[in-house]
């Protein structure tokens, strides 16, 4: 057995980051344009990804944002956040390439060279410019139907 296989049987930390990073929209995706997901009295997931992406672009990682999302669904405390985002990602989580904004709502997801990720609307310059580059792995979205 591997040495990195018993590491993981001790304790295995996943992650859901991806330095280097262009997530592009969905296959089967309609978007034409980022759209913002609406706001509503108890925010969906996507409203509260974007909310946390679009007011601090490229300061989280895509595993600060999914934990942060489901800890605040869960109205967790500040206090308890640390070792629950460890048991969080003792196992697999679905990355933004699973998420809303990538699917439906015609977000691409850039990761920076430390992971930190920023939004870029499909149908942008900028979105073409990243899907075009060399330098950044390109991946598309998850579809929201199966093939």
């Amino acid at each position: 057995m591997s040495a990195t296989r018993l590491r993981c049987y001790a304790f295995c930390v996943h992650t859901t980051n991806t330095p280097n990073t262009f997530i592009v929209v969905a296959p089967d995706s309609t978007a034409e344009a980022g759209v913002v997901p609406k706001e509503a009295a108890s925010p969906s997931i996507a409203r509260r990804t974007y909310d946390l992406i679009a007011a601090a672009p490229y300061v989280h990682t895509s595993d600060d944002v999914i934990f942060t999302v489901w800890a605040d669904r869960q109205e967790m405390p500040k206090a308890l956040r640390a070792a629950a985002r460890e048991a969080f990602f003792s196992k697999g989580q679905p990355c933004l390439r699973a998420s809303d904004l990538t699917k439906k709502y015609g977000w691409g997801v850039h990761h920076d060279d430390k992971g930190r990720v920023a939004l870029v609307a499909v149908g942008s310059a900028e979105y073409e410019a990243f899907a075009a580059r060399d330098d950044v792995t390109v991946v598309k979205a998850m579809r929201s139907k199966k093939q």
